[in-house]
């Protein structure tokens, strides 16, 4: 067969006269079905048209130099047919459904909620149990951490997964999986799995079949007789987990070869340059999306292509497999979305965000640096940067949170620090500094991660609390240290809640938990301090938050209040906010809804009274009396508001809009 850099004609025509020729035999193979259901067919048959010329393209450009670039197409297809057909009417009914309301996610109702199956309730059974908990706290969005089978003891969290197709038998059985993403669904709440493209573990079949010498699955990875290649790499790669292994790559004595093996040694990178990797993954993201998952967060996006004398991160291919990926879920599912997990500079996350790539995407810029305006108690760096950073493309949002199951890494852009005459190196020793409570007068009481003491490089473990000063607070048992760390809480909160977007709730910091330090005594996990803040659920916490004289209670009832004022408040749904000058230092502001019907938030970072004169509240140009829909309370014309300590006000004018 002809190789497709030798065809002398435009991708877009080769497209249509690869799809003309390739359509028929689509029909061959299940024409079965196609005779029961003509139809779905058609439907099916019109998506695959309207896709299929910039999956074409895309695929082109990654394999079109490869001789049988054709047939791994027409296999792709295949894939990509059978999965539609095996897909339930259920979720035919939802595709549909989101193909008419594309937006959906970027309603005001939204809510996220993410943990670890085994420490929030046992097992999958025990998540099912915790739906009536999920509608309690307002849920429409849950991401289960990683439940695939993986390997036993040191497995990243689960991020070395051994197969896409089995839950951890710990956890459950596949069937109990399906049948809780009908129920979420059922009840309103979109089930988000991670989808781990980048790697596999090296107990998965493929890797098995590697290590027993078969050639085809030794090119589904990254395999070297030497260190000649590695060497080369090396040049140009930075080091991810420096405490494991240094450099990128792992020699195995079993089969005399070193694999890449960016993050940890039992995580063998996947190499897309096979276009027989491409497929293979495709079959498990469509399985997947066919098991009720409504949303796929790719994991290590920025590391799936590799190229020699680049640092093999963020390159174009990246972005194309990606694109490529999404085009296949238009086609075969196409209620399923994708978030994006890029731990990079901050220029670098924005361009995985594209209704044509991730249409979702975690905000590591806001959520470091709201940990850095309550380590400061200026605002400077987090407005500059919101104004400059927050907007992304229509149809897409951020995914904004103030801990995950992962460290804090102090990803701002030194441009931006450089700008406010912050020097950016400096300014993370001190964050370090701070949040493992070295820094004189810090509250934050965290854990390094992957400390590197000659550099003097680290991120930061711990939960919301510990990080915000309750567990200092209550170890020394000051009542105005309490009440301080729980309105710090509350207050960062309030800004994932109301500056656009999804919120996504870390489940435990909803009502207080703090670092548990048990996990060393786990030899798998006591030398990952993440552990320190992925902890067991405290039925005793959860019993108390409806008690609001408890501080779980407190810190419930203050979040409770503040997710029904945003489900209450369309204004904070759809465009993004608009980044004012509040006049003050320490306090962050923005307005949401339209010119008609505004909305004014303002979060004070300081543990001290902040006044905002009213000429700066944006909102004196209604020329009447606005109300903080937080407190309930009215603001006369022309009155100054006073901040208390850590307060966050919802500024609206009285006669609505």
């Amino acid at each position: 067969m002809t190789p497709v850099d030798k065809i002398d004609i435009s991708p877009q025509k080769e497209a249509a006269r690869t799809l003309e020729r390739l359509v028929p035999r689509l029909e061959t193979a299940f024409a079965e079905f196609i005779e029961v259901h003509p139809d779905q067919w058609a439907v099916f048959r019109k998506r695959l048209r309207d896709h299929f010329p910039s999956l074409f393209t895309v695929l082109l450009h990654l394999y079109g130099d490869q001789y049988d670039f054709f047939y791994h197409l027409e296999a792709l297809l295949k894939t990509i047919t059978k999965a539609w057909i095996t897909r339930s009417d259920q979720l035919k009914i939802l595709d549909a459904e989101r193909m008419k309301a594309p937006n959906w996610f970027q309603n005001h109702q939204m809510l996220g909620g993410v943990c670890y199956v085994n420490q929030f309730a046992g097992d999958l059974i025990g998540i099912h149990t915790k739906i009536p908990y999920f509608k309690e706290l307002g849920l429409t969005y849950l991401h289960l951490m990683p439940l695939f089978r993986s390997p036993e003891g040191e497995n990243d969290g689960g991020y070395a997964i051994s197969s896409y197709r089995e839950v951890d038998p710990e956890l459950g059985t596949m069937d109990q999986l399906r049948s809780l993403a009908g129920d979420l669904r059922a009840e309103g709440i979109s089930l988000v799995l991670d989808f781990v493209f980048n790697h596999t573990s090296d107990e998965h079949i493929w890797a098995q079949r590697a290590r027993a010498g078969d050639l085809d699955y030794q090119n589904y990875y990254h395999m070297f007789p030497d260190r000649t290649l590695p060497d080369a790499y090396e040049t140009h790669l930075r080091e991810i987990f420096p405490d494991e292994h240094p450099g990128a790559f792992t020699y195995f004595e079993d089969i005399s070869k070193w694999v890449w093996t960016t993050f940890h040694s039992n995580q063998w990178d996947l190499n897309y340059a096979n276009p027989e990797v491409f497929n293979r993954m495709a079959e498990e993201m469509l399985f997947l999306a066919n098991q009720g998952v409504e949303v796929l967060r790719l994991d290590a996006v920025a590391f799936v292509w590799k190229s020699m004398g680049t640092n093999c991160e963020n390159l174009p291919e990246a972005h194309l497999i990606i694109q490529a990926y999404n085009t296949i879920a238009r086609i075969a599912a196409p209620a399923l979305l994708f978030k994006s997990e890029a731990i990079v500079h901050p220029d670098q996350v924005a361009k995985y965000i594209h209704t044509g790539e991730c249409q979702l995407s975690y905000n590591p810029l806001l959520m470091a640096l709201l940990w850095n305006t309550l380590a400061t108690r200026q605002v400077d760096l987090l407005q500059y940067s919101m104004q400059k950073r927050f907007a992304i493309p229509e149809g897409c949002a951020w995914v904004n949170y103030v801990r995950c199951h992962d460290d804090i890494g102090w990803t701002f852009s030194d441009e931006d620090a450089a700008s406010l005459g912050i020097n950016a190196f400096d300014h993370r020793q001190f964050l370090n500094a701070f949040y493992t409570g070295r820094f004189e007068g810090s509250f934050g009481r965290g854990l390094p991660f992957q400390e590197n003491l000659k550099t003097g490089d680290a991120r930061i473990s711990g939960t919301c609390a510990s990080l915000a000063g309750l567990e200092k607070a209550l170890k020394e048992e000051t009542a105005l240290e309490v009440e301080l760390a729980v309105r710090r809480i509350l207050l960062i909160h309030n800004v994932i809640l109301s500056i656009g977007g999804i919120p996504l709730i870390y489940l435990g910091d909803e009502i207080g938990m703090l670092n548990d330090y048990s996990y060393r005594l786990n030899p798998a996990k006591s030398d990952d301090s993440r552990w320190v803040h992925r902890l067991p659920s405290d039925p005793a916490h959860h019993t108390e938050r409806n008690d609001p004289s408890t501080i779980p209670g407190r810190i419930f009832q203050g979040l409770r209040h503040l997710i029904q004022l945003r489900k209450s408040s369309p204004q904070i749904g759809g465009e993004g906010p608009v980044f004012i000058d509040t006049g003050n230092p320490h306090v962050f502001g923005y307005l949401r809804g339209q010119d008609d019907d505004l909305m004014l938030i303002l979060n004070n970072f300081s543990e001290t009274l902040q006044t905002i004169p009213h000429d700066k509240l944006g909102l004196c140009k209604f020329g009447s009396q606005v109300q903080d829909l937080v407190g309930s309370t009215t603001l006369g014309d022309n009155a100054d508001l006073s901040l208390a300590p850590f307060q966050y006000v919802w500024l609206r004018r009285v006669d609505g809009g």
